[in-house]
């Protein structure tokens, strides 16, 4: 399978100034297991230190937060996107019609994988939706991270990336054409898994626009980094038949996944 990266269009921040500034070790809030209800589903959630992130000569305060120490699976994502935690007979009603995703067209894991395997192919509206469906199914205030939020939990306080790429995350040098099982490299110094490479991961810009950080499985890896971003164009929805687009499933965003914050 012959995948080219310039069907991204990827822009690292390189004039960003950043930084890390831990205020104190959580010591407090400690890792959770987020079971989903009416499922056999769960997730860990880890706590993100206190501190902040300076973007393009803007600070940010990063407090309070927890994140999914991986992306998004297909396990979890699953429930929400085929209904499975909804009788069948309640698949066709309003509510759930309005709020989940539509039948995909072909399997959006593209034949990558599936148990343990990033969720793919989530259109942003898609991916902001499952976080309200998580919300009120979980009673915690679930969201898509901002870029700053995100791009503070990928440097884990580090100006630099501690080991090599390769090591840290699935790009094209070593992915073989696709993604992986999350939780196969190294952690970054605050135990998350997959900030970079193997899918890029949706959120909102500081402007509250969709962007894609992390790179992907499809980038080289002398290109990823924290900074790296991505923002859709047409070729991420070139195949599907529909008009307009489909407004859940992104036909060829076999790179875009997503990962969740928690509030509290």
């Amino acid at each position: 399978m012959m995948l080219s990266v310039a069907l991204l269009t990827i822009a690292s921040s390189a004039g960003a100034v950043v930084t890390g500034v831990p205020s104190h070790n959580p010591q407090d809030r400690a890792p959770y297991e987020q079971k989903i209800p009416d499922s056999l589903a769960s997730f860990r959630m880890v706590p993100l230190p206190d501190g902040k992130i300076t973007l393009q000569d803007r600070t940010y305060e990063i407090k309070g937060l927890f994140i999914g120490e991986t992306e998004v699976t297909w396990d979890v994502f699953d429930v929400y996107a085929f209904k499975l935690d909804v009788p069948v007979e309640e698949h066709t009603t309003a509510a759930i019609v309005r709020s989940r995703p539509s039948k995909p067209y072909g399997a959006p894991d593209h034949g990558f994988g599936h148990e343990g395997y990033p969720a793919l192919c989530a259109t942003f509206n898609s991916a902001q939706m499952f976080c309200a469906w998580l919300s009120a199914k979980t009673g915690k205030k679930y969201r898509l991270p901002t870029e700053a939020e995100w791009e503070y939990a990928a440097r884990a306080g580090k100006d630099k990336l501690e080991s090599k790429i390769t090591d840290l995350a699935w790009v094209s040098d070593n992915a073989k054409e696709k993604t992986h099982p999350v939780k196969q490299k190294k952690p970054n110094a605050w135990g998350l898994y997959d900030m970079l490479g193997n899918a890029g991961e949706w959120c909102k810009d500081m402007t509250g626009e969709p962007v894609l950080c992390g790179g992907c499985w499809m980038d080289k890896g002398s290109t990823v980094n924290p900074s790296t971003r991505a923002h859709q164009d047409r070729s991420w929805n070139k195949t599907d038949p529909q008009m307009p687009k489909s407004r859940w499933w992104l036909s060829d965003g076999f790179f875009v996944g997503l990962r969740v914050v928690c509030e509290g």
